[in-house]
């Protein structure tokens, strides 16, 4: 069992930087591939970074590359969205997903039912 924990959303003006948190409980995190989805008011959850268990393995959609990045300390049981540049079309409920993999080489997948536990979510709001 993984219990997430996010922070560190917030109200941003256009242009500007958060960096999310996500905080695991329990043991083996790096055995986990993780996820940071978002999910916009009317809209579907959808996938915006996946990261391997080691930290090795990770992939972006199109809307995030280059200017979002994943990362994580697997010390610290935590993995972090670095998110600069922001744009109005980036505020959104921010989620982090876990699931527990064969390898921590590989990603987890790219939809909501690939991953097992999920956070509560942090409020991203970014101003125009």
């Amino acid at each position: 069992q993984v219990q997430l924990v996010e922070s560190g959303g917030g109200l941003v003006q256009a242009g500007g930087s958060l960096r999310l948190s996500c905080a695991a409980s329990g043991r083996t995190f790096s055995n986990y591939a993780m996820g940071w989805f978002r999910q916009a008011p009317g809209k579907e959850r959808e996938i915006v970074a996946r990261i391997s268990g080691g930290g090795g393995n990770t992939d972006y959609e199109d809307s995030a590359k280059g200017r979002l990045t994943i990362s994580r300390d697997n010390a610290k049981n935590t993995v972090y969205l670095q998110m600069n540049s922001l744009k109005p079309e980036d505020t959104a409920v921010y989620y982090c997903a876990a699931v527990r993999l064969y390898t921590n080489s590989a990603r987890g997948g790219r939809r909501v039912q690939d991953y097992d536990y999920w956070g509560q979510g942090t409020q991203v709001t970014v101003s125009s």
